[in-house]
């Protein structure tokens, strides 16, 4: 991926987090992934509502700042997360209200209430409590690697996506999630029998297709490949570059 492109879709989501009050203040950070020994991560201490392109840091996967700025303090478990899951793409960690609700009271999240979090999120853990920024996060964070999403105890929630976007709406699912099972109570799951239905539509690409990607996107953001975070081809290099499809400098 572009980095230029990256900070910008970065900066993009970091809003809509902010907006949606999914992360408030300076809490919570983001990161993508742009090739296998680069991803960009949001800066320690700011704003994720009030953040620019420029603002993001630029790190080697190996820990490395290449860039001007400072880290997120929780820089590591993405680290750790993007080593572990070679295609996980992009990872949000941020302190969703109810999903932290749910965090400090010790209970973990109900995904099969709906389909959709069934699908979006499957199983999801509860991360022991560890102090922020610590060793012992990082290690505990990675012990659950194989998870598209998190409850961290006493402190808030973390997925993982294969883009931006995936990321971005399996956070926006958890926390509607955890809201839902806190004003549902003791409704039950679903049925055993059912959600292995809803599982075999993740396997055969049933309706629920786009809704297991994690990509509910307008059809003409479907249509354009701006609104994904694979690798970039020589064409994408040559528009970024302000050349057009057949290689001529554009006027």
């Amino acid at each position: 991926m572009i980095e230029r492109y990256a900070r910008e879709r970065l900066t993009a989501v970091c809003r809509m987090l902010y907006d949606r009050q999914l992360t408030v203040s300076a809490g919570g950070n983001m990161s993508v992934k742009i090739n296998d020994g680069e991803v960009l991560i949001t800066p320690s201490g700011r704003n994720k509502g009030l953040l620019e392109p420029e603002d993001m840091v630029l790190l080697g996967t190996d820990g490395k700042v290449l860039s001007d700025g400072k880290p997120s303090i929780e820089h590591k478990f993405h680290l750790a997360l993007y080593n572990l899951e070679p295609e996980t793409g992009a990872v949000v960690h941020c302190h969703p209200l109810y999903c932290t609700a749910l965090a400090v009271k010790g209970e973990d999240i109900r995904s099969n209430l709906t389909p959709e979090g069934v699908l979006l999120l499957g199983k999801v853990p509860t991360v022991k409590y560890c102090t922020p920024g610590s060793q012992a996060l990082v290690d505990a964070v990675a012990a659950c690697h194989g998870s598209k999403a998190m409850l961290m105890a006493k402190h808030g929630a973390l997925t993982q996506g294969r883009t931006l976007e995936e990321a971005y709406n399996r956070m926006e699912e958890l926390e509607f999630q955890a809201k839902l099972q806190l004003l549902a109570g003791d409704a039950k799951d679903l049925p055993k029998a059912e959600i292995k239905r809803i599982l075999e539509i993740r396997y055969h690409g049933g309706t629920c297709h786009e809704m297991v990607r994690g990509l509910p996107l307008r059809r003409e953001e479907r249509q354009d490949n701006r609104f994904h975070t694979a690798p970039e081809g020589p064409r994408q290099a040559r528009r970024e570059a302000g050349h057009d499809a057949e290689g001529r400098r554009a006027r």
